[in-house]
């Protein structure tokens, strides 16, 4: 969640059925907004993410269906922040 006239960004996070309390960092703190893709050692299936990084160095990923839904929910978030463009997609090394 995303709210301008609280100036906070909120993630709701859930483990197995119960709702955790949620964690929240103030809009300012966002630096930067791009897409992670990985491919899926077991599955070979591409697996992308939006991913909000903070000042700290810390990032929220955020789970999307497809490479095109990652972008529109990165390309929404920078436009309702005013940031600029960030990486279009950065791969992540399968270990």
């Amino acid at each position: 969640m995303l709210d301008r006239t609280s100036g906070k960004i909120a993630l709701q996070r859930k483990l197995m059925f119960w709702q955790t309390k949620p964690v929240e960092k103030t809009l300012s703190e966002v630096v930067a907004v791009s897409v992670d893709a990985g491919v899926d050692r077991a599955s070979g299936v591409e697996i992308c993410n939006t991913m909000v990084i903070f000042k700290a160095g810390d990032a929220w990923a955020l789970p999307a269906t497809d490479k095109n839904e990652a972008e529109r929910h990165a390309t929404a978030i920078r436009n309702f922040l005013h940031l600029p463009p960030g990486s279009s997609c950065a791969s992540s090394a399968s270990a």
